[in-house]
């Protein structure tokens, strides 16, 4: 049997996935987690074989997870992401934090099996499409710093809530948000947040 921890933070997914994949008489779900932290609590004490691991999830997001599952002492956990969010950038994070796949969910059910079962045996298993775009559109062009700049302007603040938040004089803020800004082809900072999420750069 393949061993399996789901980590979405939608119960409703959670279930569905478990369901399907249960159907298949060579795959076993473990474990459930509505969160990064809760994916690497389980990773660390059920040690599956396959962690399907989504990306957008609240305390811990999945390319975090994959990163500290991926660096536990063997037997590792092969990880898998499953996400809505087909996005090149999070395609590149999440393979260099160590994921071994990385699929979106609509993805027909046989596949995801199938994909389960590639990645369990040592493969490497991306959707193509999502492939092909990643390399059209690049590595990202943000720095560390205009990453972190950049995920504090989502919610809209002021340059003073931005510089409490990421500990940065109000300066450092203005030139960072300005770079981001270029960088990305922006005309504003709401236009720079927009773009770097839509290419998986935060």
């Amino acid at each position: 049997m393949i061993r399996l921890v789901l980590a979405d933070d939608q119960a409703l997914v959670r279930g569905a996935l478990a369901a399907l994949l249960s159907l298949e008489g060579d795959l076993e779900v473990v474990g459930e987690a509505g969160d990064g932290q809760a994916a690497i609590d389980l990773a660390t004490a059920q040690r599956p074989d396959v962690v399907l691991m989504d990306v957008d999830m609240p305390h811990v997001d999945g390319i975090t997870a994959t990163a500290a599952i991926s660096a536990l002492p063997p037997p590792t956990p092969r990880i898998l992401i499953v996400t809505t969010f087909g996005r090149p950038g999070y395609l590149r994070r999440a393979l260099q934090a160590g994921a071994s796949g990385f699929v979106v969910k609509d993805t027909p059910a046989a596949q995801l099996a199938d994909a389960v079962r590639r990645i369990h045996a040592g493969l490497r298993v991306v959707d193509p499409q999502l492939a092909t775009d990643s390399l059209l559109t690049g590595d990202s062009p943000l720095t560390d710093r205009e990453a972190d700049v950049l995920r504090a302007a989502r919610h809209g603040g002021t340059v003073s809530d931005i510089a409490k938040e990421v500990r940065l004089s109000e300066g450092t803020i203005r030139n960072h948000l300005s770079a981001a800004i270029g960088k990305t082809g922006a005309r504003t900072r709401a236009d720079a947040v927009r773009i770097a999420d839509d290419h998986g750069w935060l």
